[in-house]
């Protein structure tokens, strides 16, 4: 079956994107361009680094970004390049960022919804925005068409 825009409409896919966004972020010390690139690369099964460069095009100028992601474990080596035959080395997604991107895709269609327990670093009221944002968590939550 082919997804068309009116069921992606029907389901409300993108309803509370930005809420999910920001909280994924938040819980996860993400840049909004680096969790939007994750999204782009855990689409692919591997990549090399040009498909990575190619990825960054369209986000903000960071130039730490790639050695950041692998330091934290979120981008990892599938295979290593050997200097004679592979003449560059693959990439994929970690186990890590994958669990990332499907809990973000089962709270957006409604499977699972985001956490609202004193330990979440995203439900503290410490400023006027997180005290905004925990409103919309609610109203999200008390949502029964998402």
């Amino acid at each position: 079956m082919k997804l068309t825009p009116q069921h992606l409409r029907e389901i409300g896919l993108f309803k509370y994107y930005r809420l999910v966004r920001k909280w994924a972020c938040k819980t996860y010390d993400l840049t909004d361009a680096d969790l939007e690139l994750l999204v782009y690369l855990d689409c692919k099964p591997r990549f090399t680094r040009q498909e990575f460069i190619d990825g960054v095009y369209t986000m903000s100028w960071d130039k730490n970004r790639w050695e950041k992601l692998r330091r934290r474990g979120l981008i990892q080596t599938w295979r290593h390049r050997n200097r004679t035959t592979i003449k560059y080395s693959i990439f994929k997604t970690s186990f890590q960022c994958s669990q990332i991107i499907s809990r973000m895709y089962r709270i957006l269609l409604g499977e699972e919804d985001l956490p609202t327990s004193e330990r979440s670093v995203f439900y503290n009221n410490k400023s006027y925005t997180d005290k905004v944002f925990n409103k919309a968590i609610d109203d999200m939550i008390k949502d029964k068409d998402r």
